[in-house]
């Protein structure tokens, strides 16, 4: 068998209890549930069993499943690591490099808390606000309507004005204006130091380091979680280069593997993640992987919210 279901989890905690109930992620009864499921219709398998699959060192079970987790939170350590060495279960777990190193908040966490402590229409009114008063100064930036009218697209799992407001802040600005509304909406709503939230939010390097000496596999997930695709040239290659620079310590040299940011990346990163020797990339498109069908760099996932929990 060539086919395996890859699922993707970022945020798993107790939820109800936490301070910011509203973030997207899953709970952790959820959570157990779900493996439970999962440990009772697949084979859950390692990424050096997928890795030896391709390699065609061994053959995948016909239903075989890998767990892959997004972006570093501490809850993957606190929460997750303990439930799967409960269950004989290994993770993948993929870490942008500045969150260990710098302890700084990246912008998709800012943004995050944010639409977890306010009212979305008390944001968009600030953000219209705030592009109105950059406009014209150091920025050319679009009119507000053809902002909105290019950017809210509604998605699968946020509505319209949700997704007007991550796409603003996540690409549409420049970097350093980007930037610099989301602090001060951060400021605003959450309340809170960023450099300190951020010691909560993320795993410290002695932890990523534990969870690679307790078998979990540690993976490619950038440097600053950028969009790949939207950065020059250089700009890419020097993510690309930091991410692997400081994750070099977590990983094998002929195993490695990068996860996209927002599953952003383009013929050039493609290109450039093969010289460096990666060997496969996940994305965030929705499938059944095929090792055998599948390019290697462009493996398709399922979100954790779309697995039957009955």
């Amino acid at each position: 068998m060539s086919r395996i279901k890859i699922i993707m989890y970022h945020y798993v905690r107790d939820l109800p209890n936490s301070r910011y109930p509203k973030i997207k992620g899953m709970n952790i009864v959820d959570f157990k549930k779900q493996l439970g499921i999962l440990i009772n219709a697949y084979k859950i398998i390692s990424m050096d069993e997928l890795i030896a699959a391709i390699n065609g060192e061994i053959q995948l079970s016909e239903n075989s499943a890998m767990l892959t987790f997004d972006d570093g939170y501490i809850d993957n350590y606190t929460n997750v690591l303990p439930i799967l060495e409960e269950n004989d279960c290994t993770g993948s777990f993929f870490i942008p490099g500045k969150t260990f190193t710098e302890h700084k908040l990246l912008d998709v966490n800012k943004i995050h808390y944010i639409l977890a402590c306010a009212d979305k229409k008390d944001i968009l009114s600030d953000l219209f606000e705030k592009l109105n008063f950059y406009r014209g100064q150091e920025y050319a930036i679009q009119e507000n309507d053809e902002l909105y009218d290019q950017y809210a697209v509604p998605s699968r799992l946020d509505d319209a004005e949700t997704i007007f407001i991550k796409r603003i802040l996540q690409n549409a600005l420049p970097e350093k204006l980007r930037n610099k509304i989301a602090s001060e909406l951060f400021e605003k709503y959450v309340g809170v130091d960023e450099e300190k939230m951020a010691y909560e939010l993320y795993m410290t390097e002695d932890q990523v380091l534990s969870m690679k000496r307790r078998g979990m596999y540690i993976g490619l997930h950038g440097y600053d979680h950028y969009w790949l695709e939207k950065l020059s040239e250089d700009e890419m290659k020097k993510d690309i280069d930091q991410a692997i620079n400081v994750m070099s310590p977590f990983m094998e040299k002929d195993k490695l593997v990068f996860n996209y940011p927002y599953g952003s990346y383009n013929e050039r990163v493609l290109k450039y993640i093969t010289e460096k020797g990666i060997l496969l990339g996940l994305t965030t498109k929705r499938g059944i992987a095929d090792i055998a069908k599948d390019p290697l760099l462009e493996l398709p996932r399922i979100d954790c919210v779309d697995v039957a929990m009955e």
